[in-house]
């Protein structure tokens, strides 16, 4: 059995949702789940997880309503300016994955500044997947690959599971053993296709300004009755 995950990462769904059932606006519900991620990410260090992946902004959230973009790209800035206090005092390294050059500037920067000064932090690494795409992700590494082993920087034989990890906007994050998505949808979402080879799924209908530190540790209790066998039997497990 496993008792703990090493690496957690989160498909935080139902922000929307969660307002429009209280008859407000979608805006009402990425406010409330912002206060969702404070808690979460302070029971993740409480569980003494190690790395901890939210998915924040996906590629394809561009597609939005701009006027809810533009709210969320404001909401993420003062987000990062009020928890950076939060993320020192709890020893926590926030660190980025994704298209970050596209990122509006504001954003990008403070982003920048909160990642630089949290660097030396020894605690939880605290990953958030901005401007993401798990497609898009593994195209831009075989580009950087092709154009190495065009310049013979890199021989073709050599080209391994390591070599594609190396290259990939995650390649300083180990791979994810739970996945939790919530809002009662049961698909990856172009998240971290990589990562997630061998992941436990936990799937919850909790709707993500909902989920609370219990939700988590409900996931965290099922991913410990898990057995995980990478390919192998159960009676290989106990040798």
């Amino acid at each position: 059995m496993n008792t703990q995950p090493k690496h957690v990462a989160i498909i935080m769904d139902g922000n929307g949702r969660w307002a429009q059932k209280l008859g407000k606006k979608r805006v009402v519900g990425h406010s409330r789940g912002a206060k969702t991620v404070r808690e979460i990410v302070e029971e993740a260090v409480r569980h003494q997880i190690e790395y901890l992946t939210l998915f924040a902004f996906s590629k394809e959230n561009w597609n939005r309503p701009k006027d809810e973009v533009n709210i969320l790209m404001k909401l993420l800035v003062s987000s990062l300016k009020k928890e950076f206090r939060r993320l020192t005092e709890n020893n926590i390294k926030l660190c980025a994955v994704g298209d970050l050059n596209t990122l509006p500037e504001l954003v990008k920067e403070e982003l920048l500044f909160v990642i630089e000064k949290t660097k030396n932090n020894s605690g939880m690494v605290l990953t958030l997947a901005l401007n993401y795409g798990g497609k898009e992700e593994i195209v831009a590494a075989v580009k950087a690959i092709s154009i190495k082993v065009k310049n013979s920087i890199i021989s073709p034989e050599k080209v391994d599971e390591s070599t594609i990890n190396e290259h990939l906007y995650t390649r300083n994050l180990p791979p994810v053993d739970l996945l939790i998505r919530t809002s009662g949808e049961e698909r990856i979402s172009n998240f971290l296709l990589w990562h997630i080879a061998y992941a436990e799924l936990y799937f919850t209908k909790t709707l993500w300004p909902d989920f609370t530190k219990e939700d988590l540790q409900k996931a965290l209790l099922n991913y410990g009755k898990r057995e995980r066998r990478f390919g192998k039997t159960s009676e290989q497990l106990t040798f």
